[in-house]
């Protein structure tokens, strides 16, 4: 393989698998956020958290743990349903752990506002039963299920959310119902992270049973600065102790943070955990996991993060990620694609030909696409160099229109809106981060027809710059200035497609988006 053909497929692009034996961190280079990762006979899987989105709890799969390949969602809606009709981008699902019981996958997960909740399903690729709330209450986060097969007992394991439980820094325990439905007793702090010296924000816990120990793995030290520990005790309650198994030292790997452990049927152990990295969001870091003689787990390179490694001794595979571009056939919309909250009838509609037609639903926040619950988004993809996607206003109402944005707690946009006249103009809109309502970034554009190229170039560290080639017309013509796409509270920044009317402009029509491709470095 030539040196361009390697970085072709490596790093950033394609995939982290670099052709050669060897992968690149991060394996998913993408707003995977806390993953947790299953094996299944000669299959690996990973959930990750999804906040407000629906679907929620994305669900990958891979042969060899670097190339995977989006299959699905376990969460058609989240609930309670009226709690999410509106976008809620730092709520909802929160830090998955996913495990395979009794012949069933199961997911587990805390909502900060909620409490506990898991859903299962005999088949990763469903049917999955409806959300079942185990546990009430406010600021229960990060909920792993273990299951004791010897002796038939069933725990669970959870953090806590300062801002609703006014405490955090421990993780707290309980005996659970092995059928996954109910804890049976009040709980108790199984790790206090306020007596460990220099232990803060403990969270994310995974638990686990090996080598006759109940064992916890999760982070500590905040999601941009801090180290994953390891507990053990030789009873689920304790006590236990701890220590630091991975951490940033002389790397660039900030965090590195929360995840989850794996092992092959070769007996090859593996960790895979998240990287803070601002507007892309939590990237996901595979990393070698082995056994030292004291009974400690030892990730990475003797506890630091990899960059470059080996790849598991597991079957080549072909070089995969989870797919971003997409041309819509039949109207429908592919599995990288969710909605900002749960969707409603008549948002998108299936018809004969190829093309995403949106409706341009009604509503009184247009000016701010924070609040807007129909926009559909995906991540954006570290590595991501430009964006294109071919647009047709179809909507007559006076003020109808439809774009491309880059979203997150400041925004920008590019798209076609109907004037008063009659005309479509070529209009570019940002949202600078704390502001409630849009504003120009450029004057707009009149356009002969009623449709446009519209693309965004992104630089490596998401700098956005919007252009436009509309028909008949040469392109592309520059428009605006320089956009920094900003991440979320929790969440990396996001592409989405969105279509929309102000309110009392009666039957608003449809936009009609086609080919939306992504280049990637």
């Amino acid at each position: 393989m030539t040196a361009a053909a390697s970085r072709g497929r490596g790093g950033h692009g394609l995939t982290g698998d670099l052709g050669d034996g060897t992968y690149r961190n991060p394996v998913l280079a993408a707003d995977w956020s806390d993953p947790d990762v299953l094996r299944v006979g000669e299959d690996y899987y990973l959930t990750a958290s999804s906040f407000g989105r629906a679907p929620g709890l994305p669900l990958l799969h891979s042969r060899d743990l670097v190339n995977w390949s989006l299959v699905g969602h376990a969460l058609a809606r989240l609930e309670p349903a009226a709690a999410f009709a509106s976008p809620r981008h730092d709520r909802g699902v929160w830090a998955p752990s996913l495990r395979h019981h009794d012949g069933r996958f199961w997911i587990f997960w805390g909502d900060p506002d909620h409490g506990v909740q898991q859903v299962n399903a005999a088949s990763i690729r469903g049917p999955w039963t409806a959300p079942h709330l185990v546990k009430a209450g406010r600021g229960l986060i990060d909920a792993c299920p273990l299951w004791d097969e010897e002796s038939g007992e069933a725990y669970l394991v959870h953090a806590l959310a300062k801002s609703r439980a006014g405490v955090n820094n421990r993780l707290v325990g309980h005996r659970m119902s092995p059928d996954g439905t109910k804890v049976l007793d009040e709980g108790r702090v199984l790790v206090d992270g306020d007596q460990i010296p220099g232990w803060f924000t403990l969270e994310g816990p995974k638990a686990y049973l090996h080598d006759g120990r109940f064992w916890i793995l999760a982070p500590a030290g905040g999601v941009a600065t801090g180290w994953q520990g390891a507990f053990r005790s030789r009873s689920f309650f304790g006590p236990y102790e701890e220590r630091i198994v991975l951490a940033q030292g002389d790397t660039d790997v900030n965090g590195p943070h929360q995840g989850g452990w794996v092992r092959t049927p070769g007996g090859e152990d593996w960790f895979l955990h998240f990287q803070q990295t601002g507007a892309h969001g939590r990237v996901v870091h595979l990393q070698p996991m082995r056994w030292g003689a004291d009974g400690w787990p030892v990730l990475g390179d003797d506890g630091a993060p990899v960059r470059v490694h080996r790849k598991p001794d597991l079957p080549e595979q072909p070089a995969a990620r989870p797919a971003v571009d997409d041309t819509f056939p039949g109207g429908r919309f592919g599995r990288q694609w969710q909605w900002t909250a749960n969707p409603d009838e008549g948002w998108a509609s299936h018809h004969a030909g190829d093309g995403l037609r949106l409706g341009c639903v009604r509503g009184e926040r247009l000016d701010d696409l924070r609040s807007v619950p129909h926009v559909l988004t995906q991540r954006l993809p570290a590595g991501a160099r430009a964006v294109e996607v071919e647009l047709r206003l179809d909507a007559a109402a006076p003020g109808a229109r439809a774009g491309l944005v880059v979203l997150g707690d400041a925004y920008a946009w590019i798209g076609l809106e109907r004037a008063p006249d009659g005309t479509s103009r070529l209009v570019h809109r940002f949202a600078p981060a704390g502001a409630d309502a849009e504003r120009d970034a450029a004057p707009s554009v009149p356009l002969v027809g009623d449709r446009a190229l519209l693309r965004i170039e992104v630089t490596a560290d998401a700098r956005c710059r919007f252009s436009y080639t509309a028909d008949g017309a040469a392109g592309p013509v520059r428009l605006g200035p320089e956009f920094a796409a900003t991440p979320w509270r929790w969440v990396g920044a996001l592409l989405g497609l969105f279509a929309g009317a102000p309110t009392g402009a009666g039957h608003a029509g449809t936009a009609v988006f086609s080919a939306f491709r992504v280049t990637s470095a």
